[in-house]
C-alpha cells in the first residue's frame, strides 16, 4: 500500500514542469516509437533489397578504385586518389584540427612560458603525469612561472583536462604529432624546455 509520501516522490516524476519532466517526456516518445514503428513489408523482411544495395556499393568502390590503380600504372589521372588507404610513412593522415596530440607550453614575447604555475593542470590531470615546481617570477608583474615543469606522456591518457583548466592557455595540445613512439620510458618524461620547443 502507497503512503502519502511515496504517493508525492512518485508524482514529480509526471509532473511535466518538474525537473524530472523531460525524463518522463523522453520515456514517452520511446515507448509511442516502439509501439508505432512500421512493419516490414515481406520483401523487406527477407533483407534482399537491403543485400543488395551494401553488394552494389561495395562493387562502385572496388571497380572505381581498380579502374584508377590500372590508370595510374600507365600514367594516367595522376592527380585522383585511387583508395582511401594513406601510405603511412610517406603520407600523413590529415588530422582535425581539435584532435588531441602531444603537448607543448606557449611562449610570451620574450620567450618565457606562459605558465603561471597555478597547479590547476597538476589538480585536474586524472592520470597524475604532470608535475610543477612554482618559482618567484623576476617581473614584479607576474607573480610565479614554473621553475620545472614535467609531462609523462607515458602515463598521459589524452583527456584534455589540462589545456581546457588552463586560465592562461599555457598549454596546449594542437602539435599535430602523433608519432611520439621511443625507446625507453625515460624519454617519454618531457621537461619545460622540451614542451617549450614542440
Amino acid at each position: 500500500m502507497e503512503t502519502p509520501k511515496r504517493r508525492a516522490e512518485l508524482e514529480k516524476y509526471y509532473d511535466p514542469n518538474s525537473t524530472f519532466g523531460h525524463l518522463r517526456v523522453a520515456q514517452m516518445k520511446r515507448s509511442w516509437k516502439l509501439k508505432n514503428r512500421r512493419e516490414l513489408t515481406w520483401w523487406e523482411s527477407t533483407y534482399i533489397p537491403t543485400l543488395f544495395s551494401g553488394v552494389w556499393l561495395t562493387s562502385a568502390h572496388f571497380f572505381r578504385n581498380l579502374g584508377l590503380h590500372i590508370l595510374h600504372q600507365v600514367g594516367l589521372k595522376k592527380d585522383v586518389r585511387a583508395a582511401a588507404t594513406y601510405q603511412y610513412p610517406e603520407e600523413k593522415r590529415p588530422l582535425a584540427l581539435r584532435a588531441r596530440t602531444r603537448h607543448r607550453l606557449t611562449k610570451r614575447e620574450d620567450g618565457t612560458p606562459r605558465c603561471v604555475a597555478c597547479m590547476m593542470c597538476e589538480t585536474v590531470c586524472p592520470a597524475r603525469c604532470i608535475e610543477i615546481t612554482a618559482a618567484e617570477h623576476p617581473d614584479p608583474n607576474i607573480e610565479k612561472f614554473p621553475a620545472e615543469f614535467i609531462l609523462d606522456l607515458g602515463k598521459c591518457v589524452y583527456c584534455g583536462f589540462c589545456v581546457e583548466v588552463c586560465p592562461e592557455d599555457a598549454i596546449r595540445m594542437d602539435t599535430q604529432r602523433l608519432d611520439i613512439a621511443e625507446y625507453s620510458r625515460e624519454s617519454m618524461i618531457y621537461n619545460k624546455e622540451r614542451l617549450m620547443n614542440g
